[in-house]
């Protein structure tokens, strides 16, 4: 193979990793490529980055990137410089690699792919997996004192995997990627357990019945310590002042507890990152309960997180989230029912992989929507989406984009209206106000 020509500014590295390799969120199923065998080729070449800071290693269908974060805070308030590995980004390709909330600058990411191009055509990896080599070299290489992972898709199979972590978190099992992960909650649990390891500690933020036993078979088999956050702590929520009453078995833990991540729905993240700080205050980590409080009120100052019931305007009140699967948008839909307004509108998208006619089944019939894709080749066409949804009761328009959708609905919208944009990360992404 002839020698390519290196790189000399970032716009082209980056036209490079979306183009040359294959991207998920463009490309679908052709894009991932099962297996550890790149991942650790990578490492390999890389003196294993990986295992020269402790990581924590977070998996689940829904709320793992909000875990993510949470503790990325938590742990940057209690003093450790903290590296955070999300996926997908929104905005930025830089956005999925960051430092105590500053994401890896750009030149870093042009030498890491002009330093390793040769490999890198080699091996052939994905975008995915070249991009987790990217993180683990670039926490080795700034010495971070922890790394929090968040899994891509899956776990057991998934680029991250190659870890080994001090603590396992897994956020909750609902129907998503079946083509790739299993067709029933089992299978899909089965896969995101795969990221338990020998002797490391493993907490379960939400009990399912339907699955909790594959969890614990699991944990046996590798001599884990399982723990059931619901177990530990529990939460009253009061709607009025949006803040948490925290009970750590019976005893008041934490009072007024105002997280920055929206929602009622979050609470189920909250138990998950209460229990997993409770398990790293055990091994040693001096994290005191002022530290949780402020990474979890402060946690988009800290990290820079976004798209989660995050709020774009007042007047009328515009809320955007990732939700994209059906669990995740039943949650949003449980959330706006706490929410006074006179009319509802809903700017939506999906991917052509999804099943559409059961998303559309869940969505409210007393709403105008307004129904656009994003720019990919998987995004599902708008006004096919349109005839879709009309069969479902639906009612709305086509429109071409997620700006000119979200002009309309603010021209139509009266001041006391909710505008809510939901059904896709990518969706979400295009929008200018994030």
């Amino acid at each position: 193979m002839p020698d390519r020509k290196l790189f000399t500014h970032y716009p082209e590295v980056i036209e490079y990793l979306y183009g040359q390799l294959a991207y998920f969120q463009h490309s679908g199923a052709k894009a991932l490529k099962p297996g550890l065998k790149n991942i650790r080729l990578l490492c390999d070449h890389l003196g294993q980055p990986h295992l020269k800071f402790p990581s924590i290693h977070i998996a689940g269908t829904n709320g793992k990137g909000s875990t993510a974060n949470m503790i990325a805070a938590v742990l940057q308030s209690a003093g450790y410089k903290t590296g955070l590995y999300t996926s997908p980004h929104l905005k930025s390709f830089t956005e999925r690699i960051r430092i105590q909330g500053i994401e890896i600058p750009e030149r870093e990411v042009l030498s890491f792919v002009n330093k390793n191009l040769e490999l890198i055509e080699n091996i052939q990896p994905s975008f995915f997996e070249t991009t987790v080599a990217m993180a683990f070299q670039y926490f080795a290489q700034e010495e971070v004192d922890v790394a929090v992972i968040e899994v891509g898709m899956g776990g057991r199979l998934d680029s991250t995997n190659i870890i080994y972590p001090v603590l396992s978190v897994i956020t909750n099992i609902s129907y998503d990627h079946q083509a790739f992960l299993g067709e029933t909650l089992q299978e899909i649990a089965a896969e995101k357990a795969g990221i338990i390891k020998e002797n490391t500690p493993v907490v379960i933020s939400q009990y399912q019945e339907e699955v909790f036993q594959v969890f614990e078979a699991k944990a046996r088999s590798c001599d884990a310590d399982l723990f059931l956050a619901t177990k530990g702590f529990h939460l009253e929520y009061s709607k009025e002042a949006e803040n948490f009453q925290v009970y750590k078995k019976d005893d008041l833990y934490l009072s007024n507890l105002k997280p920055d991540l929206k929602g009622e729905y979050q609470q189920k993240n909250l138990l998950g990152v209460l229990q997993s700080l409770e398990i790293l205050i055990k091994l040693g980590w001096e994290i005191r309960k002022s530290d949780i409080r402020e990474g979890i009120e402060l946690c988009t100052m800290y990290t820079g997180f976004k798209g989660r019931w995050q709020i774009l305007h007042r007047l009328p009140l515009t809320i955007c989230d990732i939700a994209h699967n059906e669990d995740g948008i039943l949650e949003v839909f449980q959330q706006i029912k706490h929410l006074n307004y006179k009319n509802l509108h809903i700017i939506t998208g999906f991917s052509k992989d999804k099943d559409i006619k059961k998303m559309l089944a869940i969505y409210p019939s007393k709403a105008f929507y307004y129904f656009c894709h994003y720019n990919s080749p998987r995004a599902l066409n708008a006004y096919t989406l349109k005839e879709t949804a009309q069969s479902a009761g639906l009612s709305g328009k086509a429109f071409e984009s997620v700006s000119y959708a979200l002009q309309e609905a603010q021209n139509l919208a009266d001041k006391n209206d909710l505008i809510l944009i939901l059904g896709s990360a990518y969706i979400i992404a295009e929008l200018a106000e994030i």
